[in-house]
């Protein structure tokens, strides 16, 4: 039977309820299960002796640590309540000895017989120079090297344990390996210089060694680009819908003409290419990225110029009021220098207003409406929608989403995007779009100063900004958290836990750095700065009383902003001189890039100042490289290649996996050089059997087929 059919029920021990436990992650036939990737590994084959652990808990080493002991003495039995006994025994190396304790497992007593040597892998504990081990995960050893040296964390859900999943997937391989399909053709495969498919399938899971994980991961992740990238190829990149809003005219020289600064050139390419699409017959489906400050909303309102000049309405959303009414204030004025009505929606508009708005879009003279997820209501009805404009979609939820979809059907959508993609991401990231670049800053723009400190600068810090605030400036001050963290604990399950990711995550030492807090670093500034007006902002405030007091920020009537990243992007306050960012080993570089675009958006002088008390190298590099980079697109190349994509692809991010997504290895993907590297070799392919008809490419047209068909609803 093939392999794509036959049941994991056909498996040893996997019965009618282990079944269903596998339906419920996806899995329901053996291949399923041979690409069901694990999320982590344990390197359980790096064993130590107890003196080397003893010495890295010394040096603040958490663990886990791998250890090979022998049983010295016979394991006991301790009750110690009503349903709580504890199974002990000691256990040596060469020169030390450690206690071992299991809960609750008194089975496990005549398992560890005296003389018998075990792998043991877990978080040890250390009292007065003595080592004990809390059940640990183990595995008999009668010889080191015939072990697996790194094991598989799969994600579960109940029912399946570790021991399952892994069972379940070394049988399936058995058979499914021999029979698996090459999906590359031989010259992509012979040019890539990558490993065989079987090769990469067997080492994803149980890996011969590091690097042979490595060398498996590079060939899945080019398999999934590669595929993503012949499949949109295949099916023109993206679903054709026809215009319901095409424009006749596309002069909008009276526009330009009205704006108080000349483009630059990167904003009119970007601007002429939003036009050509609007003029197409094909509704248009454009993502508009640009580094901070580069002049996104000068180009959006280009477009909406052209729509209104052609008698169509244009709805501009975006995700918070603050950003709504600054849109508002902004371009009001403009439009009203080329004769057009500028209105806002949004949560607090009233209801006469909102009966204003209503009756205008029904009317026959075309207007902008600018506003939040309050655009989506019911009595917002354009009569003629010709553009949608979407600032940072991403930030809106997946109803919403829909629910716009709903009004603005073969209606031309711009999505703006304020983090810069880097352009090999872009290529597979936004196969479904069009996307405009601007990577040109206006004339004039001032660079930020940046530095990165750490607590030893903290009067310092405190007297600048006091002497900032002191010569009418104002500052931002973000934390990472509301408020303060609880100690972090370790689970007790060491089945979840592991010492190698997938893709790289912050060290140990990084995440145990004390965090400040915003609510709690406000009181204390307050303290410490009692003649500067000092105020709060997060998330978790109530709607109406956050926009308080970033209208009262924007105003200039507060002196020093203590806030979280609720002020990451959209906010304009030229008077902003000053923006420390607290923690700032938590942030992506991407993310702080964002956050310094915050300031030096006025005439005076400006300053960036990232607060850390990191380690780790990994974190040390990502500060220099934003201390040392002002470039976004440069910036997010390094963020890509040091942090993976981060908030690129977080949950806020466009092409997250969901479900029965086609990506799952290459939603985590750092290596731009191998984006870049599918993309080429499938336009190639492309090129030379364009609809993937010639029997080598049978395999390749297969996987292409059903990429498309798993990933309609989660790509877009």
């Amino acid at each position: 039977m093939n392999n794509k059919l036959r049941s994991v029920g056909t498996l040893r021990n996997i019965g009618d309820a282990r079944v269903r436990a596998f339906n419920r992650v996806g899995v329901e036939t053996l291949d399923d299960l041979a690409h069901y990737y694990p999320r982590a590994y344990q390197n359980r084959g790096n064993t130590r002796t107890l003196s080397e652990i003893r010495e890295l808990i010394r040096d603040g080493a958490e663990g886990p640590f791998s250890t090979v002991l022998t049983v010295g003495s016979a394991p006991r039995v301790h009750l110690i309540r009503r349903g709580m006994s504890l199974l002990k025994f000691r256990a040596f190396d060469e020169d030390s000895v450690c206690e071992i304790t299991f809960f609750n497992q008194n089975f496990l007593k005549d398992t560890f017989v005296v003389g018998a040597s075990f792998r043991f892998w877990g978080r040890f504990a250390m009292s007065k120079s003595v080592l004990s081990l809390s059940s640990p995960l183990f595995e008999p050893c009668v010889n080191e090297a015939d072990l697996p040296p790194i094991v598989p964390v799969y994600p579960l859900t109940q029912g399946l344990s570790q021991k399952i999943v892994q069972t379940a997937v070394s049988d399936s391989l058995r058979t499914v390996i021999p029979e698996l399909e090459e999906v590359l053709p031989a010259g992509v495969l012979g040019a890539s210089s990558l490993p065989s498919s079987a090769y990469a399938v067997r080492n994803i899971h149980f890996p011969e060694s590091e690097e042979a994980l490595e060398k498996a991961k590079k060939r899945l992740v080019f398999d999934e680009l590669f595929v993503a990238s012949c499949a949109l190829g295949m099916s023109g990149g993206r679903k054709r819908i026809r215009s319901s809003s095409r424009i006749s005219n596309g002069d909008i020289s009276a526009f330009l003409s009205s704006l108080p600064f000349e483009m630059t050139g990167a904003q009119k390419k970007a601007t002429q290419e939003i036009i050509s699409d609007m003029q197409a017959p094909y509704a248009m489906n454009r993502m508009l990225t640009g580094d901070v400050g580069s002049g996104k909303t000068a180009v959006a309102a280009a477009a909406a110029f052209a729509c209104l000049n052609n008698q169509m309405d244009c709805l501009f959303m975006v995700p918070t009021e603050i950003l709504a009414n600054q849109h508002y204030k902004d371009l009001s004025e403009l439009f009203s220098k080329v004769g057009f009505e500028v209105l806002l929606v949004t949560g607090h508009t009233s209801a006469s207003e909102r009966r204003y708005a209503a009756m205008r879009l029904a009317s026959d003279t075309p207007v902008l409406v600018i506003g939040t997820h309050a655009l989506l209501s019911e009595d917002i009805v354009p009569s003629r929608l010709g553009l949608v404009i979407i600032d940072e979609q991403h930030r809106f939820g997946a109803m919403q989403r829909a629910a716009l979809a709903d009004k603005a059907k073969g209606v031309g959508t711009l999505t703006m995007s304020a983090t810069p993609i880097p352009r090999s991401l872009s290529l597979v990231m936004y196969g479904t779009l069009d996307v405009s670049r601007i990577d040109e800053l206006p004339a004039g723009r001032k660079p930020v100063d940046t530095f990165v400190v750490n607590e030893g600068y903290r009067a310092r810090l405190n007297s600048f900004i006091k002497k900032q605030a002191e010569e009418g400036h104002q500052v931002y001050i973000v934390c990472p958290a509301i408020e303060e963290l609880p100690e972090k604990k370790h689970s007790d399950n060491l089945e979840e836990a592991a010492d190698i990711m997938l893709f790289d995550i912050p060290s140990p030492i990084e995440e145990s750095l004390p965090v400040k807090a915003a609510a709690v670093y406000a009181e204390e500034l307050r303290s410490a700065l009692p003649t500067l007006s000092t105020a709060l902002v997060h998330g978790k405030m109530k709607a109406r009383e956050r926009e308080e007091v970033m209208n009262a920020f924007c105003k200039g009537e507060i002196d020093v902003l203590v806030s979280t990243t609720v002020i990451e992007v959209g906010v304009n306050v030229p008077n902003a001189t000053l923006m420390v960012v607290e923690n700032a080993e938590r942030f992506g570089l991407s993310q702080l890039h964002q956050l310094r675009g915050r300031v030096g958006r006025g005439d005076a002088k400006s300053y960036f100042i990232l607060v850390s008390d990191a380690k780790g190298e990994k974190a040390k590099e990502r500060l220099r490289t934003i201390k040392n980079c002002r470039n976004g697109f440069d910036i997010a190349e390094a963020d890509l290649r040091l942090r993976g994509p981060g908030d690129l692809f977080s949950e806020n991010g466009v092409m997250r996996q969901h479900g029965d997504s086609s990506l799952t290895l290459s939603a985590g993907c750092t290596d731009a050089a191998l984006i870049k590297m599918a993309s080429d070799m499938a336009n190639a392919v492309l090129e030379r059997d364009r609809l993937l008809e010639n029997e080598e490419n049978a395999p390749l047209r297969r996987a292409c087929e059903k990429f498309i068909s798993k990933s309609e609803n989660t790509l877009n």
